[in-house]
């Protein structure tokens, strides 16, 4: 027996050591690719000598005598950081993934195929300007650099996740960068889905006044009556099921509700306290590990320039020089279309036009599978864009037979000169200068805010479809192909954006809001991306007759829900305060509890207490119940409460109050009851999840940001070193934007904030602050992994500063790159 015994604690000896070589060998391997920042460099492709400078957040500070020497640098460091977002990136644009991940990704692969976004980006290079084209050059030169030094010292295949995912960098090209461009407009655009799920509801309302109640219009003028979609696309489906859809971290497709967002301002020198222009801006994309975005600054020939970067693209696309700051917004402008084409029923190979039948343009494509046959792919274009599957965003829900679904869309050009506008707003010396550069920019179209020492402006850049003015559908839904009326006539003048320049108030921003209300087709759009935080905005912003840069931070971070204030009176009106004190232990009791809760509380959805939790909660069963009935299986596509929905059904706008009612009830149920029955929902749902104290609820605790890894993120031992979660405040509605998730077991995560948070202030420049919501590095073994991710959570900022002797201070590491 004692043999036995020791032969036991020889074999778990032999096996502690075995899993301590194993986990040594992970380690050693994995940190070979971890970048040394304090080195000297020997390479070709430069013209003098390039010094970078790590501050002590890891910010690369790049000192060059020639500017595409700048550019070359920047090039390589964002190879350094993220070589693996940005091989990632190019094989989502080139619809390469499931080389790698097999068919998990096969989805992805094929409508990214069926766009064309890397053949586009590949012809677009040409159409660049000579100042862009050779930017463009110099830093796929320097990326370049960097996977050469992998490849010759054996820097650990440059990133662990290649070790995982094996497979050979191919070098770095133009085309690459502007693929990503593109990439980044589909992220952005939701016209599209927004379409295709009017013509379903439409489709599936017996009363088409109640459209305008689930998919309510921005508050403003109407919009002229519509047909509805049944008699604008005879024959279309009226109960199609939808397929399921792509759902992987990997996806650059957004669900509803979490395309692009942000928020921007800024206050000319006379609302301003040190009389010096303010600027704050926070783009809101999904949240990941690393952050999509990537600090840096860059010594050109005029000087400074410092901000967030996305690796890949050599340009810096919200930040400021010593004289201008620029931030961008998701403008919400509508440049997609979907197109229904018929085809021709005597030979499928043609579809129909203005003039008659017409051969698709068509191309083979095949798709390498990991572990599986490749897949032949036939794509097909029409005159109006190339033609998408119905299984590609519902469209076969809303697709008659015989027809096949195209998409119009200003990102898919040949002639995309989107870069060479990014490029050049960085050379730009005051807000004109910077209107001027942003005109050859085409998608995704954004709002772009801009401050210099006198001046603030806000212009919409990107490029705006030419409808005619009839349009059958005005292009908020699928419209017949082959009319003519219905086709694209080329792109609306730059002078057609919106623009407001110095305006009088001394204040210009935006939320997503909807910014003018002009008539079809000068519209802009139909669909914007707020109604919600522009509210409180305004309230911040006029409460103040001049601001500081700490009013502008203070702003930024606002978690005061306008939709709470306004929604909980009205939803509650009946409800508060009535009756005596329910027996403890009773529904009754508990729903008095959390009545009394929220009739106190003034909006603030602050992570540390219950109340945000109980109006969360609460409004979303509420919605549930509204539109379960009506719309059956859709309703499981509204994710998010739409606080105008809720406010047209409890102040009954043109009878909204009909949703009340269960229709397949006898009894006729009132808006109160339906409230009530919502708050018995919610808090039957909070007891499951996280008991029934509810004076003890913590927001937080279900509003966790989810900074997690695309590909390692859902892996059993290693997630718990690559995501990063956190308790966050905030909110679907507030100025410090977390929007939640929306979908079961865990609906109020926050997975889409600001990535990137920067407020610049030209009475002193170098007091300026940004911040990232992780950290600069993507390696999880390095300390600047998550090292900004605390600090982004308490609503704190890192210096963002053009002195070259605050970065060289406290500087982590310099490197210097010499000319072979």
């Amino acid at each position: 027996m004692s043999n036995l015994f020791q032969w036991l604690v020889r074999l778990a000896g032999a096996l502690l050591i075995l899993a301590a070589l194993a986990v040594g060998l992970v380690y050693y391997l994995a940190s070979r690719s971890l970048p040394t920042y304090d080195k000297t460099l020997t390479t070709p492709g430069l013209s003098a000598p390039v010094e970078i400078v790590r501050d002590n957040a890891n910010v690369p500070h790049i000192f060059a005598e020639a500017d595409e020497d700048a550019f070359f640098a920047l090039g390589y460091v964002h190879a350094q950081d993220r070589l693996w977002q940005m091989v990632t990136l190019r094989r989502t644009a080139q619809g390469r993934l499931s080389e790698l991940f097999g068919t998990s990704t096969l989805k992805i692969d094929t409508l990214l195929r069926r766009l064309d976004i890397y053949p586009l980006s590949v012809q677009s290079v040409q159409a660049q300007d000579d100042r862009a084209l050779a930017v463009l050059r110099a830093y796929a030169r320097g990326v370049n650099a960097r996977i050469d030094e992998i490849n010759r010292d054996s820097l650990g295949r440059g990133a662990p996740e290649m070790f995982l995912f094996p497979s050979a960098i191919a070098p770095w090209q133009p085309a690459d960068s502007i693929a990503i461009q593109k990439l980044m407009a589909l992220q952005l655009s939701g016209h599209l889905s927004e379409e295709v799920l009017r013509a379903r509801v439409s489709l599936l309302l017996p009363d088409e006044a109640r459209l305008s109640d689930i998919l309510p219009d921005a508050p403003g003028t109407g919009v002229a009556a519509l047909s509805d979609y049944a008699s604008l696309v005879p024959g279309a489906p009226r109960y199609a099921a939808s397929e399921p859809q792509i759902d992987t971290p990997l996806s650059p497709l957004p669900r509803r509700g979490l395309a692009g967002a942000s928020n921007a301002w800024a206050a000319a020198a006379n609302r301003s306290a040190t009389g010096g222009t303010l600027l704050a801006n926070d783009p809101h994309l999904g949240l990941s590990a690393p952050a999509i975005w990537y600090l840096a600054r860059l010594d050109l020939d005029h000087g400074g320039v410092i901000g967030g970067t996305i690796p890949g693209m050599p340009a810096v696309l919200a930040g400021r020089t010593d004289t201008l700051g620029w931030g961008l917004t998701s403008s919400y402008l509508d440049d997609q279309d979907v197109f229904i084409e018929e085809v021709n029923p005597d030979n499928p190979e043609e579809y129909r036009t203005p003039s008659g039948f017409k051969p698709f343009v068509t191309r083979k494509s095949i798709v390498t599978v990991k572990d599986a046959a490749p897949l032949t792919l036939t794509l097909r274009w029409t005159d109006n864009g190339p033609v998408l599957p119905g299984s590609q965003f519902d469209l076969g829900t809303i697709t008659p037979k015989g027809h096949v679904a195209a998409l119009g869309w200003t990102a898919l050009s040949a002639r995309d000169t989107s870069m060479s506008a990014a490029i050049n707003l960085m050379y730009a010396g005051n807000v004109e200068d910077a209107i001027a550069a942003a005109e050859p920019y085409l998608a995704p179209s954004q709002n772009l805010t801009l401050a210099d020492r006198d001046t603030i402006a806000l212009k919409t850049i990107g490029a705006m479809p030419r409808r005619d003015d009839a349009h059958q559908s005005m292009g908020r839904l699928p419209s017949l192909g082959w009319r003519a009326e219905n086709r694209w006539r080329g792109r609306l003048p730059y002078a057609s954006n919106p623009q407001f320049l110095a305006p009088r108030g001394g204040i210009v921003g935006n939320t997503n809001n909807k910014i003018v209300d002009r008539p079809f087709p000068l519209h802009v759009s139909y669909h914007w991306g707020d109604s919600q935080r522009i509210q409180r905005w305004q309230r911040l912003m006029q409460g103040r007759e001049v601001h500081t840069r700490d009013s502008f931070v203070e702003a930024q971070l606002d978690t005061v829900s306008y939709s709470a204030r306004a929604l909980l009176p009205l939803v509650g009106a009946n409800l508060w305060f009535t009756g005596d004190a329910a027996p403890d232990g009773t529904p009754e009791r508990q729903r008095q509890r959390a009545l009394a809760l929220l009739a106190e509380w003034n909006g603030e959805m602050n992570e540390h207490l219950p109340e945000p939790l109980l109006y969360a909660a609460w409004m979303r069963a509420l919605q549930k119940r509204l539109i379960q009935d009506d719309l059956g299986p859709l309703a499981e596509e509204f994710l998010h409460v739409e606080p105008l929905f809720i406010e047209r059904v409890f102040r009954d706008v043109d009878n909204a109050s009909s949703w009340c009612d269960v229709i397949q009830s006898a009894p006729v149920e009132s808006c109160t009851d339906m409230a009530r029955l919502a708050l018995d929902d919610a808090l039957i749902w909070i007891d499951e999840r996280y008991g029934n104290q509810i004076e003890s609820l913590r927001w937080g605790d279900a509003h966790q940001a989810t900074h997690d890894h695309q590909v390692l993120g859902e892996l059993p031992l290693l997630r718990h070193f690559v995501n990063i979660r956190q308790s966050t405040s905030g909110g679907d509605n507030t100025l410090q934007r977390g929007r939640t998730n929306g979908t079961d077991p865990d609906p109020f995560l926050n997975v889409h904030a600001a990535g990137y948070r920067g407020v610049y202030d030209f009475a002193d420049p170098n007091s300026s602050l940004f911040i990232l919501s992780t950290g600069q590095s993507g390696h999880f073994l390095s300390r600047f992994y998550d090292d900004m991710a605390q600090l982004w959570r308490r609503g704190e900022y890192v210096p963002m500063s053009l002195d070259p002797a605050l970065a060289r201070a406290a500087s982590v590491g310099v490197t210097t790159l010499l000319p072979k």
